[in-house]
């Protein structure tokens, strides 16, 4: 048993903006992430923009732990110091930047990733679970316009390479092939 890497479940939606009350505005954290090349590792930072304060970390992500099952990811992260981080950042490669909200909705904690740059247009929102059966038993709120938790297009390992017209492409497939909340329909 690997005692060093989290297990998260979590499902992933695709959304039009940042739901009420939450604006651009409204207290976030800003998340930088180096994906480093033909490898599963990411350098990420995050930053509190009310305190200047940086949180700096070596992430392996393993996706997919269980065939196609993308909601499963193996998490293990090393904090990093300023000199340490020093020494992995050329490694970086292509960034993703977003500005993350968290907000609760009917007793749910979700994730809110507003993406900048590249993929500006783009946000998702996230929601952890703490089990599966609880993970099933979720009822995808009304702001939720596509699931895309099992869509390896919308990893960040992927995300990284795109620009957001790429997005809206794939968008448009999934409103092609998706019924209500972007379940494919059988």
């Amino acid at each position: 048993m690997n005692k060093t890497a989290e297990t998260e479940l979590h499902r992933l939606f695709l959304i039009e903006g940042l739901p009420e009350p939450l604006t651009p505005a409204s207290s976030h954290l800003q998340i930088f992430d180096g994906y480093i090349a033909n490898t599963r590792l990411r350098l990420r930072q995050v930053r509190d923009p009310y305190s200047s304060t940086w949180t700096r970390m070596l992430q392996s992500r393993h996706v997919g732990i269980h065939d196609s099952d993308l909601a499963e990811t193996k998490l293990a992260e090393i904090h990093l110091d300023d000199a340490e981080f020093n020494i992995f950042e050329p490694l970086a490669g292509k960034e993703i930047r977003k500005n993350r909200y968290f907000h609760e909705v009917d007793r749910v904690s979700f994730a809110f990733d507003m993406y900048l740059g590249p993929l500006w247009g783009l946000y998702t929102a996230r929601v952890d679970f703490q089990g599966r059966g609880e993970m099933g038993r979720f009822i995808p709120p009304p702001f939720a316009v596509y699931e895309v938790t099992n869509d390896s297009f919308f990893d960040g390992s992927n995300l990284v390479n795109l620009q957001f017209a790429d997005i809206q492409g794939e968008v448009a497939k999934l409103a092609t092939d998706a019924g209500p909340c972007g379940i494919a329909d059988e």
